[in-house]
């Protein structure tokens, strides 16, 4: 993948109608990728996890969200500490969305960029 920095801000180099936030937070499930939009992964460099963030930063700037579709591909696996996230680093974010373009497959993303830690797994891990 190329990559490209620049200390320019998305909303100066993008049509608002152009940008997809990533935040786990939001109502509307991400189903495909479109080569059309530009998608901002919603990340924070912080070790706790700010509930609503990212979304009320997304809806501050007039952004349309998207969530990964992990409540509709995986399924809650039992653990110890009842601990179940799908707030996801930057990195998991980017294996997920990079291996469903390639594969198409929401089920083989997810199993690459969702680690059993965050007390998600597909189904028929679930049942093993």
């Amino acid at each position: 993948f190329k990559m490209d920095t620049t200390p320019e801000s998305y909303l100066d180099l993008f049509p608002l109608d152009a940008i997809v936030y990533l935040t786990p937070d939001s109502e509307n499930v991400l189903e495909d990728i479109d080569p059309d939009k530009v998608y901002v992964l919603g990340g924070l460099v912080d070790e706790s996890i700010h509930k609503q963030l990212t979304l009320r930063r997304a809806r501050e700037q007039c952004l349309r969200t998207a969530r990964l579709p992990i409540r509709e591909y995986m399924v809650k696996a039992p653990n110890a500490r009842n601990y179940h996230s799908e707030t996801l680093a930057i990195n998991q974010v980017f294996d997920v969305l990079s291996t469903y373009y390639e594969t198409r497959s929401w089920p083989a993303a997810l199993r690459a960029g969702v680690s059993s830690g965050k007390g998600y797994v597909l189904p028929a891990t679930a049942e093993q």
